[in-house]
């Protein structure tokens, strides 16, 4: 039978003496890179693991930054705030009708030299159009300028543009009118031309209408003068060769004259007259005013001219409206909205010559 051996407890010194050698040892821990004798495999393993730590947090940063900046581009995009390049020949210049009657040249080759030197400093605005291609909202100058430059230099081929989302005609000629007056103010003819068009367009149910939304920002008292200037396009618009050159003055007076019945008068000078400047053209609209106001009056009448007298607007069955205007020297109506033929409206005008013709004279 073997002899059992006897076991015996360390001492204090034996067991300090293993507590050091361990203590020298490396860890067993390879990311514990505290240590001082850690071997290099452990401290490359360590430094690479906290890498990959920081490089996983930086994606996620770089990510959400990302996102966001996707945000706020949608965001600039619906509001028409980013800027695109668009190809001139995908822009109809004529998707409104502007308001500005004629281009100064002077002002256009300025325009262009400031391009060639400097760039172009603010895009053109644009809408998509439903069969293809952009509508030119404002920048008529600014698409001018870079079209001519296309001609003989590269890198105007495209144009910034900033696209409108979901503008309607009203709102785009609101902005074609506001940036005009900011940058050069319109002629008074220009403004009241612009409102006539529009609501002919059917963009607003009457000029008043037009010229309260498109000069919204104006004082009553221009308002008022857009009106008047409004009434002379109306009346003399085909025959004034020199409109734009008219004063406020003077037009605030063709129109007083126009409501007082003198447009008779008036178109009569100008079809007849053939004047080479605007000033030859003011001396014809003189004579003629002097002529209407030497024009004895009715005295039966008293007081102040009969003004235009509006006949309420009648919504028809088929679609659209009907309206008139009577004033001293003539009538006027208005068919908005129905889609009539040509034998339709010869039509009505047969039918309004033989009610005239069936009257009697006292009727």
């Amino acid at each position: 039978m073997a002899k059992r051996r006897r076991l015996t407890a360390p001492d204090v010194a034996e067991i300090e003496a293993l507590d050091e050698g361990f203590a020298a040892k490396p860890s067993v821990n390879p990311f514990e890179t505290g240590q001082k004798n850690a071997p290099p495999i452990a401290k490359v393993s360590a430094e690479t693991a906290k890498l990959r730590g920081m490089a996983a947090v930086t994606d996620r940063v770089e990510l959400a930054r990302d996102k966001a900046d996707a945000g706020r581009w949608r965001d600039a995009e619906e509001a028409g705030q980013a800027v695109r390049y668009i190809p001139l020949s995908e822009i109809d210049r004529d998707y409104l009708r502007r308001d500005r009657m004629q281009v100064d040249e002077g002002e256009l080759q300025e325009l262009i030299t400031s391009i060639k030197t400097n760039g172009l400093r603010s895009p053109v605005e644009v809408v998509a159009l439903d069969e293809g291609g952009y509508g030119l909202v404002s920048g008529f100058r600014r698409l001018e300028a870079f079209a001519r430059l296309n001609l003989n230099r590269d890198g105007f081929a495209e144009i910034p543009a900033f696209l409108r989302q979901g503008t309607d005609s009203a709102a785009a000629y609101v902005s074609m009118i506001e940036e005009n007056e900011l940058r050069a103010n319109l002629t008074p003819y220009e403004r009241g031309r612009i409102a006539v068009l529009v609501a002919g367009q059917g963009v607003f149910a009457s000029v008043e209408d037009a010229v309260d939304t498109l000069f919204a920002a104006a004082s009553k008292a221009k308002r008022s003068k857009v009106r008047s200037f409004a009434a002379v396009h109306e009346g003399l618009g085909d025959l004034l060769r020199y409109p734009n050159a008219m004063s406020e003055k003077a037009g605030l007076k063709i129109a007083a004259a126009l409501r007082s019945g003198g447009q008779a008068t008036l178109r009569k000078a100008l079809g007849s007259a053939q004047p080479d400047s605007e000033r030859d053209e003011w001396r014809v609209v003189e004579t003629a005013l002097a002529e209407f106001e030497a024009t004895p009056k009715d005295a039966s009448r008293g007081g102040r001219p009969r003004q235009v007298t509006r006949i309420k607007s009648r919504p028809l069955a088929s679609g659209g409206d009907l309206s008139a205007e009577v004033s001293p020297k003539g009538v006027r109506i208005d068919l908005k909205g129905a889609n009539l033929a040509e034998q339709d409206v010869e039509r009505l005008l047969e039918v309004i010559e033989e009610h005239l013709m069936s009257r009697t004279p006292n009727s």
